[in-house]
């Protein structure tokens, strides 16, 4: 597989506690640079970012992030302003605490509002596959695929534990054809990316992508 494949299915990411504008603007110049996919960013920062990219590359932010447990209403409101502010794409973290209490119905309308708040906007739903069982996965599959979600996602970097090859492939066999796939978390190497895409991901969040290229482009120094 080409580089310039994988990159065009990167989500450019830095979500640091700490990271500065300055920091940010770097990585959008990486973005557009290396044509990826989208830089993904905190909210903060949007309305800066998209004035500074503008149409030259998407702009993601993430929502509810990186707990989940913030109440549906409030998810909705940092959506809607976070379009207001430009954002191209959503990354939304659901209720764990709901999954692990099924409360399928609640977890359903949530996405459905965020949804709704998103309009035509890409919608990613994450997971936090780590603190799952295979069957709440699959439950979570079917539940997206209703949902009118764009995207399952695995994993926020936060938790404790990223993407895996078993959880891919376990998506990949559960959700409905016209929902995709996107790993991130410790995706550290163009191999992993690799076989991340072969499994069926079509998005990958992940820093260390353009870094590995940037690093070859300059000769390793």
């Amino acid at each position: 597989m080409e580089v310039r494949e994988i990159l065009a299915k990167v989500d450019h990411t830095l979500l640091a506690q700490g990271a500065t504008w300055g920091e940010i603007r770097g990585v959008c110049d990486d973005g557009i640079r290396y044509r990826t996919a989208s830089v993904c960013i905190p909210a903060s920062f949007v309305r800066a970012a998209k004035e500074y990219v503008g149409d030259a590359l998407a702009v993601c932010t993430v929502i509810g992030f990186p707990n989940g447990y913030s109440t549906t209403a409030a998810k909705v409101f940092e959506t809607a302003d976070a379009i207001e502010n430009g954002a191209d794409e959503i990354d939304m973290v659901i209720n764990i605490g709901w999954v692990k209490d099924r409360r399928w119905d609640d977890i359903l309308a949530e996405i459905r509002a965020v949804k709704t708040a998103c309009g035509e906007r890409i919608l990613k739903v994450i997971v936090e596959t780590c603190l799952l069982t295979d069957e709440e996965k699959m439950r979570l599959c079917r539940l997206v695929s209703e949902s009118g979600a764009d995207y399952i996602k695995t994993s926020t970097g936060f938790a404790g534990g990223g993407a895996t090859r078993e959880d891919v492939a376990l998506f990949a066999a559960n959700v409905a054809p016209h929902v995709k796939i996107k790993a991130a978390g410790g995706i550290s190497s163009l191999e992993d990316a690799e076989d991340f895409i072969r499994l069926g991901a079509s998005r990958l969040g992940t820093s260390r992508i353009v870094k590995i290229v940037k690093n070859a482009d300059q000769g390793g120094n």
